[in-house]
């Protein structure tokens, strides 16, 4: 089976058949990673409830905590108004970053903290 087709036409890929996907939790609404997708790894998300993502780096599809455990069940996919990026509703089962951290943002940390009175 395949993505359908009306689903297909309205994602902006990038060169390498990817669309964005902006993973956040369902209960605490915080991102929890972001990830990519191909048109595959769309389906198989859309039809089995688990969060699937393409690897960049490995070059395989992967689906989330097949090897942690740390599943991701999906609620619900969006689409962005330019079709160039996804947000994944779910609900996380263990970390959801590879470090251990809640978050991959966590384990990244601030680049900047900025103070909102300095933006008035």
């Amino acid at each position: 089976m395949s993505l359908d087709p009306q689903i297909a036409e309205r994602l902006k890929r990038s060169d390498d058949g990817l669309v964005c996907a902006v993973v956040q939790d369902r209960a605490t609404r915080e991102v929890l990673m972001v990830a990519w997708m191909n048109d595959e790894a769309l389906h198989q998300t859309l039809t089995t409830g688990r969060a699937v993502y393409w690897s960049r780096s490995r070059g395989e599809l992967w689906r989330k905590g097949d090897t942690s455990g740390h599943i991701q069940e999906v609620h619900r996919v969006e689409i962005d108004c330019d079709g160039d990026a996804l947000l994944v509703t779910v609900t996380q089962h263990g970390p959801a970053c590879h470090t251990g951290a809640t978050t991959c943002f966590q384990a990244g940390g601030d680049l900047h903290a900025v103070d909102a009175e300095s933006l008035a």
